[in-house]
């Protein structure tokens, strides 16, 4: 009875733990465009003053087409996401409250 009670513990402690690695900062990015090419999504998007082109297959769950505006971009942690490059995710909120962001996207960030 009492392993079973540690081995509880330690199962819950390494969720938490993984969770809490899944969590990731929110940065602000501005779409600047977004265009389809042989169906490939790409969104060219400005972090501070870095341009970065994020792209994702049409027709997949997850790939939209941005409009110009502000957005959130969460970057995943390795092998986290559909694609097999640095995984991204979009999110539309108030910059204000980050807490309160929609996912709306996941894409492939090619610097």
């Amino acid at each position: 009875m009492k392993s079973t009670m540690s081995l509880s513990a330690v199962l819950i402690a390494v969720f938490i733990l993984s969770t809490a690695a899944l969590a990731q900062e929110k940065t602000p990015v501005k779409v600047k465009s977004s265009e389809v090419v042989t169906g490939v999504v790409m969104v060219h998007v400005q972090r501070d003053a870095k341009t970065l082109e994020l792209q994702c297959n049409q027709g997949a769950s997850g790939c939209k087409i941005l409009q110009s505006g502000n957005y959130l971009m969460v970057e995943l942690p390795r092998n986290h996401g559909m694609y097999d490059c640095q995984n991204v995710e979009i999110y539309r909120a108030d910059q204000d409250r980050p807490d309160a962001a929609q996912k709306i996207g996941e894409y492939c960030m090619v610097e």
